[in-house]
């Protein structure tokens, strides 16, 4: 870890020294004073304020905070105050237009604008529910997200418009929004939604006084087509998580955090967003994450905070590297899925601290990293965390164990789900799927999804997904309606999809593809087939595809994915089958050769993730 931070606290000063890369630099005794005064005392209750709309209003009317700046989007900006005064808008708005029984569950399908934090302002205060769509979906499946968490209102931006284009008709109440046009970043005459606002005075709150646990946001995990995963966060858990984000990463009102995470996704939301409201500071927006233009928004929002998750960092590190990367305003960062290797250069780059940590949208079990943890350790997570192997047993399997260059020696034996038995934490289930909630939180424990071990020091160690779920770039997605897909290509019998690991993080999609017998697999032509399906969006399409002669079945003939992920695209585990690859901007899969399966062998070893390559 490049960043170590000393602090010494007297009766006559107050001074903190921030050791990054070699250099120190120092915190003035006034700001250093008010990060500490700003950590709450031992003790004291996670709940910063009665409900959301509570701590929005107090926001917004309190002199030591409503004049600060709130949001930052691009060259604009808006207070505490302001902020507050446009969610009254917003709030006015959902309160006439939303069901007046029922569901009151408002849609979003923005990027990440202005509009959707006063989406989330407007809800708080009546204690309404935003759901944000996954824009990486269309069509069907996101009207079958829509209809599974009964929203009854759509804010949606023209470019995501196809999307959802061709079951508009079926659609909830939409309203379509250009109020921050994408090229000048500023408003746009004739918005639907600036007109639907037009009624309602800033600041005119509606009075209502929401329940701390009435939901505040359903934020999608995964899912397929028939069985969609919205996590359910009410007030109090946003609250909740908020302040303990807002403790850890030490902010004060003088902090601005930097979001370029989508807002759909719950690291954008509880690492990103929420500190910002318990802590009265502010937060800069961008739309979509930009490698090149990460360090410029910084510099320009002056930010001193950052979330991400996958592969951010790499691809920051990937832009050519200046001699002032450094000479930034940021402080700390927190994600997770960044490989040590990336982790350590992005912080010896930036001059950042960085903590990543593994944890869910669910929060049943978290684990940070610290500097000292074996390589390739998730951390020491509590005795209650234990590995489990397949079905409901409840016996814990083996620890690890490596030879002497590090390599795992029984991945069969000791690799299971993560489980925390001492019970789900704030999870607060899943929103209309009691199936789903059930299953996670079988025999009072709660069930990760996840596959890992732990070493014989009690270390864990993150061995991929379920293979039923894939994670490319932080996203979540199920493997089934890949599959479903997959089943239609042009000589295609059966098909099995499935995540592999990544060299630098999560995972990459790989295609397992049983042939007709007078069929042959073309590169290019299976390319252009597969481009050419609107429901499969480009993070879906399979990076490697395997032409399985005889796959692995159970008694009932189903396909062992298991047996698949741990096979992968090595060929001395493919049993002579055919593997081939497309990497970014390929037009056509090619045959993955012995020498790019050197390659990428390498690259898992530069990355400090060869303990995939062996699983």
């Amino acid at each position: 870890m490049a960043h170590v931070t000393s602090t010494h606290r007297g009766a006559a000063e107050f001074r903190k020294l921030t050791f990054v890369s070699g250099r120190v630099t120092h915190e003035t005794n006034r700001d250093a004073q008010a990060r500490a005064d700003a950590a709450p005392a031992p003790g004291q209750a996670p709940l910063v304020a009665p409900n959301a709309a509570a701590l929005l209003r107090r926001n917004g009317t309190d002199q030591a905070i409503a004049d600060r700046v709130a949001v930052r989007f691009g060259e604009q900006s808006w207070t505490h105050r302001e902020y507050y005064e446009e969610s009254c808008r917003f709030a006015r708005l959902f309160d006439e237009r939303l069901p007046t029984s029922g569901p009151r569950h408002v849609a979003v399908l923005l990027d990440n604008t202005p509009d959707y934090l006063f989406a989330f302002g407007g809800a708080a205060l009546i204690g309404a529910a935003v759901v944000g769509l996954n824009h990486t979906r269309r069509d069907e499946h996101l009207l079958t997200d829509l209809r599974h968490t009964d929203c009854g209102l759509l804010i949606v931006e023209p470019r995501h418009l196809p999307l959802v284009e061709a079951v508009r008709a079926d659609l909830p109440p939409t309203i379509v929004t250009r109020r921050f046009d994408e090229s000048a970043e500023r408003g746009v005459e004739g918005c639907e939604l600036e007109a639907a606002l037009g009624g309602y005075a800033p600041g005119d709150d509606p009075g209502h006084q929401p329940s701390v646990d009435d939901i505040w946001a359903l934020i999608f995990t995964s899912g397929t087509s028939a069985a969609p995963k919205a996590v359910i966060c009410t007030q109090r858990r946003l609250l909740v998580t908020g302040n303990r984000m807002a403790m850890l990463l030490g902010l004060v009102p003088a902090d601005c955090g930097y979001i370029c995470m989508p807002l759909f996704h719950s690291n954008a939301i509880q690492v990103g967003w929420a500190p910002s409201l318990v802590a009265g500071c502010a937060v800069g927006l961008a739309r979509r994450f930009s490698a090149s233009g990460w360090l410029p928004d910084v510099r320009r929002y002056g930010a001193t905070y950052f979330n991400y998750t996958g592969k951010p960092l790499a691809y920051i590190n990937s832009t050519p590297e200046r001699r002032d990367d450094a000479d930034n305003s940021l402080r700390i960062a927190f994600g997770n899925e960044g490989s040590p290797e990336i982790v350590a250069t992005f912080a010896d780059r930036f001059g950042v601290e960085v903590i990543d940590a593994y944890g869910a949208t669910e929060g049943g079990i978290a684990v940070n990293r610290r500097r000292d943890d074996p390589p390739g350790a998730l951390g020491m997570p509590p005795e209650s965390v234990i590995i489990v192997g397949d079905g409901d047993g409840d016996v814990e399997l083996p620890r690890a164990r490596f030879d002497a260059a590090g390599r795992l020696l029984n991945a069969v034996e000791c690799v299971g789900e993560i489980v925390n038995t001492a019970g789900s934490g704030p999870f607060e289930g899943y929103y209309g799927n009691t199936e789903a909630t059930t299953q996670t939180t079988r025999n009072g424990w709660y069930w990760s999804g996840d596959l890992g071990y732990r070493d014989a020091a009690g270390f864990l160690y993150f061995a991929g997904r379920n293979a039923d779920w894939i994670r490319v770039d932080g996203e979540n997605f199920p493997a089934a309606p890949i599959e479903e897909a997959l089943r239609a290509a042009p000589g295609v019998v059966l098909s099995a999809v499935y995540g592999v690991a990544d060299d630098q993080a999560g995972d990459q999609v790989m295609a397992g593809l049983v042939l007709a017998d007078d069929a042959t697999f073309d590169g290019t032509e299976f390319a252009v087939w597969l481009d050419g399906l609107d429901s499969i969006g480009p993070k879906w399409r399979p990076r490697y595809v395997r032409v399985l002669r005889e796959p692995p079945t159970t008694g009932t003939n189903k396909i062992v994915k298991r047996a698949l992920v741990h096979e992968k695209f090595r060929a001395d585990r493919c049993r002579g089958d055919a593997v081939y690859v497309r990497l970014r901007g390929d037009a056509a899969y090619r045959p993955f050769t012995a020498d790019d399966e050197r390659a990428l062998r390498e690259s898992f070893v530069r990355y400090q993730r060869e303990r995939f390559w062996d699983l």
